[in-house]
């Protein structure tokens, strides 16, 4: 089984900083990509940031220059380093991973998992 526990999550001042982490775990062969993902309520889930194996970023026009992605390979982990945080951006953020896995014998395509969301909160 793979879990993606996010965490860093919570209430913050416009303008202020929150760092979100999303630690993947289970029979892990390789992870293709990594990213951030915000759903609002009534709105579709939107692409934050994510990042591939190579180190390739993509962020949303909305957060360019304030957020930055990155990840620890050896932890399975992806980061999410939000500045100057805004209003708007206030809503729920779930992590996703693009992973092959290994079942024993031999490994798996490739396949998106999604954390359970952790809640980012802006307001004075």
């Amino acid at each position: 089984q793979v879990q993606l526990v996010e965490s860093g999550g919570g209430l913050v001042q416009p303008g202020g900083s929150l760092r979100l982490s999303c630690a993947a775990s289970g029979s892990i062969f390789s992870i293709t990509a990594m990213g951030w993902y915000r759903q609002a309520p009534g709105k579709e889930r939107e692409l934050v940031a994510a990042i591939t194996s190579g180190g390739s970023t993509d962020y949303a026009d909305s957060v360019k220059g304030r957020f930055t992605i990155s990840t620890d390979n050896a932890k399975n982990t992806v980061y999410l380093q939000m500045n100057s945080l805004k209003t708007d951006d206030t809503t729920v953020y779930y992590c996703n991973a693009d992973l092959k896995l290994w079942d024993g014998l031999k490994t798996t395509g490739i396949t998106g998992y999604w954390g359970k969301g952790t809640q980012v909160t802006v307001s004075s």
